[in-house]
């Protein structure tokens, strides 16, 4: 498992499996450029195509960053905050006791249920009043700045200091925990410099600057390339840059920036086997953090689409049953009652395809786009329902605020059980078009759970469990529940994954 650790200094706690997943408090990009040598290659003629004196210059990289750190570098700033934990230490002895109210309802908070940040056994008493550090940086002359919501969650008071050492005091304006970004305001403001951000997004191999305050040394500047595009850390349906610039503890809030000076990414997390960094950084990406700061502004809060279906990705399986020509789209399990999606006609087994002409590639595409789009909007939606091509017309509603946009994790209370200790949530096969009638289907796994430690996917078919057949989520509870009973710590269950059928073996409890 893996351990993340946040902007306020605390101990790192088990995240990601095998791996450690680590919010920061700022964070920093840039990456190495690889080094060559003599003639690189030969076009068709036989021809190098690359000289050795290009090559000799690629070694040496950028001429440097100091003009670029020198123009931006005064908007970033360090963000300091006090947080009263007095009203949790009084709370029961349950879920949200060990939970530290800077990670509540962000994109992490699920990796943080087990242990208390601060390494506090569940049940005992924290200290009532903490500090904690982060970073961010001036959106406007007139004291916007941007940061991460776990940086300011629950802060009873935030200072910012500049870069030339000078303090002030600012007050949150807003928080969007999906996206983990929070924008505050300087009471009092100035004339603050301040960055824009970018309207492209970088590429694959850009090089990119991070400004922040790793371990309270505000001011400090890394530099690296964007790794990746499209990354789902596990988060919900949002994705983000990986970056190889060092960040660390303190960088959260931070921007990196592409060597126009734009900001194409707010530092967030990183992922490292040791609480430091390993050039594994992750950052919202500057489009996504542009729609969320707008609303913030406006609002103060982030409303959302919903269309309240819960669904699942369409596998080689389902589309070959369902005769889909491409493996794509999202499968409806089910339109919630009095959703949205159930009112528009939407049934279980219809695959969404596109939404209104933009094609989904699978669930968390479609639950993106639809948290993308206004409460009370009308959507198309082109959709398959048992081979034919129909479009239905659905006017979204506001997304609750616990409910969480990926359908992939959202199930009812039925499931819970199940999913909660396994790391699955599960549907009766009888209920998932292309399934058949026995067993129950995976609809969803938590990458960090012992299911997907063993292998199993979405889609996988349980036909038995330690023996007996189960045709439902009940089912597999009551054969768990035996096998604790018998004294057993694993129980072996049969699962049919496409044309093979395999057993697994998973904890009892």
């Amino acid at each position: 498992m893996a351990d993340a650790t946040n902007a306020n200094h605390r101990p790192p706690t088990k995240l990601l499996s095998a791996r450690r997943l680590t919010l920061l408090g700022s964070v920093a990009v840039v990456g190495a450029a690889v080094a060559l040598g003599g003639p690189i290659g030969f076009d068709r003629h036989g021809q190098a195509f690359w000289t050795a004196a290009q090559a000799a210059e690629s070694q040496q990289g950028p001429a440097g960053f100091a003009d670029l750190v020198a123009k931006v570098k005064p908007a970033v700033i360090s963000v300091g905050v006090k947080i009263d934990e007095s009203a949790d230490a009084s709370t029961p002895n349950d879920e949200q006791q060990t939970l530290p109210p800077s990670m509540r309802g962000t994109p992490f908070e699920k990796f943080f249920r087990q242990f208390g940040e601060d390494g506090t056994p569940p049940g005992l008493q924290r200290h009532q009043v903490i500090t904690g550090q982060g970073s961010g940086f001036f959106i406007s002359a007139d004291g916007y700045a941007v940061t991460n919501n776990h940086v300011v969650d629950h802060a009873t008071s935030v200072q910012v200091t500049t870069d030339d050492g000078k303090k002030f005091t600012a007050k949150v304006i807003g928080t969007d925990p999906k996206t983990d970004i929070a924008l505050i305001k300087v009471e009092n403001g100035g004339n603050f410099p301040y960055v824009n951000f970018g309207d492209q997004a970088p590429r694959v191999g850009d090089w990119v600057v991070a400004v922040g305050n790793p371990f309270g040394l505000g001011g400090t500047v890394t530099a690296g390339i964007v790794s990746a595009q499209g990354r789902n850390i596990g988060s919900g349906a949002y994705d983000y840059l990986q970056i190889d610039a060092p960040i660390n503890k303190g960088n959260s809030g931070g921007p990196a920036f592409d060597m126009s000076g734009n900001v194409v990414g707010v530092n967030t997390a990183i992922f490292s086997p040791s609480g430091g960094s390993v050039g594994i950084g992750f950052d919202v990406p500057a489009q996504t953090a542009k729609s969320v700061i707008a609303q913030l502004k406006d609002k103060g809060v982030v409303t959302r689409g919903w269309l309240g279906v819960q669904i699942q990705p369409v596998t080689e399986g389902i589309a070959d049953s369902l005769g889909l020509k491409k493996v794509e789209g999202a499968l409806v399990d089910e339109a919630q009652a009095d959703s949205p999606a159930a009112k528009a006609g939407l049934e279980a087994g219809d695959v969404i395809t596109a939404v209104n002409g933009t094609t989904i590639k699978d669930s968390r595409d479609l639950a993106r786009q639809i948290a993308a789009l206004a409460p009370d909007s009308s959507v198309k939606l082109d959709l398959v329902r048992k081979g034919e091509a129909k479009t239905l017309t659905v006017a979204l509603g506001t997304m609750p605020n616990q409910r969480e946009a990926n359908a992939e994790h959202e199930r009812s209370g039925s499931h819970r059980g199940v999913e909660g200790h396994l790391g699955l949530s599960v549907a009766p096969a009888r209920d998932v078009a292309g399934s058949g009638d026995k067993g129950v289907v995976v609809t969803g796994v938590d990458p960090d759970g012992p299911a997907a430690e063993r292998g199993m996917q979405t889609g996988d078919v349980i036909l038995d469990v330690g023996g007996k057949t189960v045709n439902s989520a009940g089912d597999i509870r009551e054969a768990l529940s035996q096998a604790k009973t018998d004294g057993k710590r694993d129980v072996l269950m049969r699962v049919k994954s496409a044309d093979a059928t395999r057993f697994v073996a998973l904890p009892v409890g």
